[in-house]
């Protein structure tokens, strides 16, 4: 079964979307391949999976840890739900920018966000699981959380009055994270690795 590309955002955010085989008994499509991932320019270093369920309203994020780093490819497998990442990396020309997108069972996409990336969702159907595969093992040490509403970022979410965790009420600024001597740790690359990326996602397109 075929992988491919379908978009690439600020860079280094990478919607991919899985052949999937459909008929009157159901579905099947692969969810991970190594080798086609590889193949297309994609991380293929994952060490931990997880999953998440959620209830209408509830708004996860912004998050990402610096220590290991931890790259996530999100798939969401019941309901819908809007995913969103943050440009954290220094000298990025859209370092503090945001890109979302809708995911949902149906669609079956996954979006790939690297360490370097805030990210967050929140639900839109009655209830949602969200899926990921991670490049790093979870370190709650250095683990952040940067606000949701943050106006620095200023994300449109598409719900009102969301539901969010006591640690994501007490999250931290952009500007605050821009002040810490961890944020050195994520730095735009340059046009060396844009080009890269460029030829092996333009590759892959139809």
């Amino acid at each position: 079964m075929q992988v491919k590309i379908e978009s690439t955002h600020l860079g280094e955010i990478v919607i991919v979307a899985p052949e999937v085989f459909e008929d009157e008994r159901g579905f099947f499509t692969e969810t991970y391949r190594a080798d086609q991932f590889r193949a297309l320019g994609l991380p293929t270093d994952f060490v931990q999976d997880n999953h998440s369920r959620s209830k209408q309203g509830v708004l996860r994020g912004l998050h990402f840890q610096y220590e290991p780093p931890m790259g996530k490819l999100m798939r969401v497998t019941y309901g819908r739900a809007f995913l969103v990442a943050v440009d954290l990396r220094k000298g990025s020309p859209t370092l503090g920018k945001w890109w979302g997108t809708e995911l949902s069972a149906e669609t079956k996409k996954w979006m790939w966000a690297p360490a370097s990336f805030a990210r967050g969702f929140c639900v839109q159907s009655d209830w949602a699981e969200v899926q990921y595969k991670t490049t790093g093992i979870y370190n709650g040490q250095t683990d952040i959380a940067i606000r949701f509403d943050d106006p620095d970022i200023g994300i449109h979410w598409p719900i009102s009055d969301p539901q969010i965790s006591e640690r994501d009420k007490k999250a931290i600024t952009f500007a605050q994270w821009l002040q810490s001597p961890a944020s050195d740790r994520f730095q735009y690359e340059g046009i060396q690795k844009g080009k890269q990326a460029g030829r092996s996602y333009a590759a892959a397109r139809p």
